[in-house]
């Protein structure tokens, strides 16, 4: 069996090309920085994209990828999970997963390192705002922007704390930049149990003085796919809210998996992740 780990960069997964590509490329990067393998894998769903949009690659889900590799001897990993918090995938679906294959495979072992928010880390929060910047205005501009930060809602209100924290966080990092910094979710349940997830995107959009003003999306996402891609759920939103409100703009930043911080991040995650596995 072997003798050092092999790190996963783990995904929920999507039924995007675009979302594993991007999950490839930033596998790539982090090994590089690390100066190991880091093979990237998803958790759900991204098994089923046709190889061709893949570069005649497959891509991987977790169970078939550890299998895959407990076949050829690999029987330690790291899971590097690339998630903003503790959400169900980790704290439910990944340990069932998980215990399916150790009773498989007794000798599997497993370190998984944490997700990527920490509330004492505000590298989040800079690369949100390094985005945002991007798009703001020159001072001549009539008025300061108004800034959501929209993530894609929650059943967990551990989750969508995150999201609150992270927009608390932007708020200090761009201070007099900008009007204010909201925080909202793309969608929710309907359950008044998961009112925690308010003010959704939508609902904003159509609520003075945001329905009035140019608005910037700080996009709290990581990769592309059907919610943050071009054309996905959070564009469609926003044309439908410019529609139906003559005087609204809205601007979408670029993603968090493209900034160079993230890779920082990333391997403090794994070094933690790390120094318990060898402990």
């Amino acid at each position: 069996m072997s003798i050092h780990p092999l790190t996963l960069l783990v995904d929920n997964g999507s039924l995007e090309p675009a979302a594993t590509l991007a999950l490839r490329a930033l596998a790539a990067q982090l090994a590089r920085r690390l100066a190991i393998p880091v093979a990237p894998v998803s958790l759900l769903h991204s098994s089923t994209i046709n190889p061709q949009g893949l570069d005649g690659h497959p891509a991987e889900i977790l169970e078939t990828a550890v299998h895959r590799r407990l076949a050829a001897g690999q029987n330690k990993f790291i899971i590097l999970p690339l998630f903003f918090g503790p959400s169900r995938a980790l704290t439910e679906y990944l340990p069932a997963t998980l215990g399916r294959l150790h009773q498989a495979q007794p000798l599997l072992q497993v370190q998984l390192a944490p997700p990527l928010h920490a509330a004492d880390d505000t590298r989040l929060a800079q690369i949100l705002a390094a985005h945002v910047r991007l798009l703001l205005e020159p001072t001549a501009a009539p008025e300061p922007a108004l800034v959501a930060l929209v993530d894609h809602g929650s059943p967990l209100a551990t989750v969508t704390a995150v999201r609150n924290e992270l927009a608390a966080q932007l708020a200090d990092q761009l201070g007099a930049l900008v009007a204010t910094v909201a925080p909202c979710s793309m969608e929710r349940r309907p359950e008044t149990t998961y009112d925690f997830n308010e003010p959704l995107l939508e609902k904003l959009l159509a609520t003075p003085p945001w329905s009035q003003r140019r608005i910037i999306l700080a996009m709290q996402f990581l990769l592309p796919g059907r919610h943050a891609g071009p054309s996905g759920d959070v564009a469609t939103i926003c044309q439908r809210a410019q529609a139906s409100q003559p005087h609204l703009r809205t601007t979408m930043t670029t993603l968090v998996g493209t900034h160079p911080l993230l890779l920082d991040i990333l391997a403090d995650r794994w070094a933690a992740a790390r120094s318990l596995a060898l402990g």
